[in-house]
C-alpha cells in the first residue's frame, strides 16, 4: 500500500477509535442517570423529568459514533455463513463490491441529515417535553458519525483493494479483527 494511502486509512482509524472510545464512555453517564431515574422513581416516589429523556438522548450518540470502529472490527451483521464458504478472491470482491455500496448508502443519508441537524441547530431546536432540553447537538451526531462511517468505509475499500489476494492466512487473521 502506498504511504500516502496507509498514512489516510490509519489516520480515519484513529479517529474512529477515539470516537468509539468516546461512544462507550457515555455509558458511565447513561447507566447512573438511569439508575437516578429508577432509585426516585420507586423509592421516593418522585421520578425526574429529565432523566430518562437525557438516558434516550445520550443513547443516540452512543449507538452512531460506536458503528465507524466497529465496521473497522468486522463487528457489524454480515453473512459469515456465505463469506466462510468463498475463496479468498470472491471474498475480496464481495468486501470490494459491499464497502462502495455502504460509502454510497452514507452519502445519500449525509445529503439529508445535514440539512436537518443545522436546521435544528438554527432554530433552537427542542423536546417540547417537560424538561424540554436542546436537541441539535444529538442532531448533530447523525452527520457526524456517517461521516466517520463513511471515511471508514473508504479506508476499508483501500485496505482490501491493497492487499495481496491469496495471502498466506490472511482470511483467518482478518476474521479474528
Amino acid at each position: 500500500m502506498p504511504p500516502v494511502i496507509a498514512g489516510f486509512v490509519g489516520a480515519v482509524t484513529a479517529v474512529n477509535l477515539a470516537a468509539f472510545y468516546l461512544a462507550i464512555s457515555l455509558v458511565y453517564l447513561i447507566v447512573p442517570i438511569m439508575l437516578i431515574d429508577v432509585v426516585m422513581r420507586y423509592a421516593f416516589n418522585a421520578p425526574t423529568v429529565w432523566g430518562m429523556e437525557l438516558a434516550v438522548l445520550l443513547f443516540g450518540p452512543y449507538f452512531l459514533l460506536a458503528g465507524p470502529y466497529v465496521l473497522h472490527q468486522k463487528g457489524h451483521v454480515a453473512m459469515d455463513l456465505l463469506r466462510q464458504r468463498l475463496s479468498l478472491r470472491a471474498d475480496r470482491l464481495v468486501e470490494l463490491v459491499n464497502l462502495p455500496i455502504i460509502v454510497a448508502f452514507c452519502a445519500i443519508l449525509l445529503w439529508f441529515s445535514v440539512p436537518a441537524a443545522i436546521d435544528s441547530f438554527n432554530y433552537g431546536e427542542t423536546s417540547f417535553s417537560a424538561w424540554n432540553p436542546p436537541i441539535w447537538w444529538t442532531k448533530a451526531a447523525v452527520p457526524l458519525s456517517l461521516v466517520l462511517m463513511l471515511l471508514q468505509a473508504l479506508a476499508e475499500f483501500l485496505r482490501v483493494l491493497f492487499r495481496v489476494p491469496g495471502a498466506a492466512g490472511q482470511h483467518h487473521e482478518e476474521a479474528a479483527l
